[in-house]
């Protein structure tokens, strides 16, 4: 990747509910949260999480996100795959933008990364990213 994005998210809302549980099972639940980008990435979000918990308070979980706004001096839209863990107190998690789904300025855009980060007001995120090749022109 040639190009690093840093920037901060705070949560602007989060509206979580159990959608699997049972006595003895792990309970699932689903997490709609909306977020706010500043830095190199000025952008809101919405992402979806389905989280799974286990007894000892730890969850696994995975999402995706919708981030609409600008990188750098290009605007547009990008989808982000997330892949995490809740342990310790710390969620850890890698992400990737989703090949296919950057719109406008965006398009062909490629990128990823990863965090672990705690209770905070805002969180750091840093997204090492690309633009593929252009499309080609139909004939």
């Amino acid at each position: 990747m040639k190009h690093t994005a840093n920037a901060r998210f705070a949560i602007k809302s989060w509206d979580e509910k159990p959608y699997s549980e049972g006595q003895g099972l792990p309970k699932m639940t689903r997490a709609s949260v909306t977020k706010t980008f500043t830095g190199d990435i000025e952008a809101d979000s919405q992402v979806e999480y389905l989280m799974m918990y286990r007894s000892d308070g730890t969850a696994s979980f995975v999402g995706l996100e919708r981030i609409t706004g600008r990188i750098g001096h290009r605007t547009g839209s990008f989808v982000l795959q997330r892949t995490g863990v809740f342990e310790g107190g710390q969620a850890k998690e890698s992400y990737s933008v989703v090949p296919g789904s950057a719109t406008g300025d965006l398009q062909g855009l490629v990128g990823e990364g990863a965090t672990s980060v705690g209770h905070a007001a805002d969180f750091p995120f840093v997204l090492a990213y690309d633009f593929g090749s252009p499309p080609s022109p139909s004939r």
